[in-house]
């Protein structure tokens, strides 16, 4: 199709409702927007199917159900937000007044729509935040690397800091150490942890494909590693990147993550706990890392779950426990 009439397409088949735009240059579609996704398919194109879309069914991790995953590329993604402890009365309460629709998916998180401008309405880092549904859910794993307090924790790959923030409510007094390669995002992550009230850390940029001379000889009771990967579990989010992924990516990508790997487990203290994570739906960089992991350190995996979003409205993640054995 030319590209005007696929930019309709896309509009109308990613509408839930009636629009202006479609009423101005389709309002025959406009009228149908309601339809169910195949009925709308079928008005395009009797040869469109949402298969296209995603191309790479074989690469998935196990589990995925491959249909709900494409549709869910159709469909804009929510905002959720993680309350912080001791503030969940008036964040709510905040939402409220501010007339912020909001609905409750677990004890500590919320999901409201994409389109709010969040940053006026509640304090961010400090009361709630911003944190996809299946990174909240990482949290889950946390409580099984409790020890003696203070725990020592690095945060490998630590980006702006959102699952370090986390730890940090989950686990009580951490011993905490934050690591990325990019300084750019470091300065943002202390912007956050000064909202957040987190002044005790150690941070510093380091490229993790080799050893790190500020570490050397240290060892850590937990590693967090949310390792770079393809992100493919976020696409619903950034749909050019599904557009012009490149295939090889994926065996780049799981070689990179075997390089930090193999870097960062000689700092994991003996008893301690590895927990690596991706936003990936990709096999070669979830399963077969940690099979990697397991075979060439011989750590024992505790728990390992594909953390579905894509019929949440929400990211899909994956997350593995693994502990050095005494």
């Amino acid at each position: 199709m030319p590209v005007e009439e696929r930019i309709i397409a896309g509009l109308f088949i990613c509408s839930a409702e009636p629009n202006q735009v479609l009423q101005q240059i389709k309002p025959e579609w406009n009228e149908k927007v309601i339809l169910s996704l195949h009925e709308k398919c079928k008005l395009i194109s009797s040869e469109f199917s949402i298969a296209e879309i995603f191309l790479l069914e074989t690469e998935l991790s196990d589990g995925i159900n491959y249909k709900q995953f494409v549709t869910s590329f159709l469909i804009q993604p929510d905002l959720f937000l993680r309350i912080r402890p001791g503030f969940d009365i008036s964040v709510k309460e905040k939402l409220q007044q501010a007339g912020v629709e909001f609905n409750v998916i677990s004890a500590s998180g919320l999901s409201i729509a994409n389109t709010v401008k969040i940053e006026g309405i509640v304090e961010l880092d400090k009361e709630a935040v911003v944190q996809d549904y299946s990174s909240q859910r990482v949290g889950e794993f946390l409580p099984l690397t409790a020890k003696s307090q203070p725990l020592t924790l690095w945060d490998c790959c630590a980006a702006s800091g959102g699952k370090s923030i986390m730890a940090k409510d989950f686990l009580g007094e951490i011993d905490l150490t934050v690591s990325d390669v990019r300084e750019s995002i470091l300065v943002n992550l202390k912007k956050r942890f000064a909202a957040a009230g987190m002044k005790q850390y150690t941070s510093f940029i380091a490229d993790l494909t080799k050893p790190v001379s500020v570490v050397k000889g240290q060892t850590f009771d937990l590693i967090l590693a949310d390792v770079p990967c393809s992100g493919s579990g976020t696409w619903s989010r950034t749909p050019e990147q599904l557009y012009y992924f490149d295939t090889k990516k994926i065996d780049e990508y799981a070689a990179l993550q075997k390089k930090i790997i193999t870097t960062i487990i000689p700092h994991l203290a003996t008893g301690g706990h590895l927990l690596y994570i991706t936003c990936s739906v990709f096999k070669k960089e979830n399963e077969e890392a940690i099979d990697f992991i397991k075979e060439k350190f011989h750590l024992e995996l505790i728990k390992m779950e594909l953390l579905k979003g894509y019929d949440k409205k929400a990211d899909t993640m994956f997350a593995a426990l693994l502990r050095r054995p005494l």
